[in-house]
């Protein structure tokens, strides 16, 4: 797991740059289609309209869609989380699985958007949160 936090880190500075106190929530993904939905549809969707509209709600967040190259997560699917930092995190879930008002607020913005992806599919992750030194 550090190699590949390694990886993400020294990837991502392609993308953006880190500094210190940046917080980076690595989000491994389970992708599941609907029967009638290719998994490539479910991802045009998710990374052309859910991601961008879940940007839009969430100012202070970015988000990059990953994919493992090897090792323990050699292809699978990932979420990079890139919070300008632990504050901006916490404004929106200040505890583990615990949503702010605000984020709620923010969550029913796109709610649409989300509807539309359901039909098409759904993901779960795990994750961990980083915060860069």
């Amino acid at each position: 797991m550090i190699v590949l936090a390694f990886f993400l880190f020294t990837g991502a500075t392609f993308c953006q740059t880190l500094n210190k106190g940046n917080l980076l929530g690595l989000h491994v993904l389970t992708i599941t289609p609907n029967p009638d939905v290719t998994f490539n549809q479910f991802m045009d969707f998710f990374m052309n309209e859910w991601i961008p509209k879940y940007e839009e709600s969430f100012p202070g967040l970015k988000l990059k869609v990953l994919k493992g190259n090897r090792g323990e997560n050699e292809n699978r699917f990932g979420l990079l989380f890139m919070f300008d930092s632990e504050a901006t995190r916490d404004k929106y879930w200040p505890k583990m699985d615990e949503s702010t008002e605000l984020a709620q607020q923010n969550f029913d913005k796109f709610i649409p958007t989300t509807d539309k992806l359901r039909k098409l599919g759904t993901w779960t992750s795990v994750h961990t949160d980083w915060v860069v030194q």
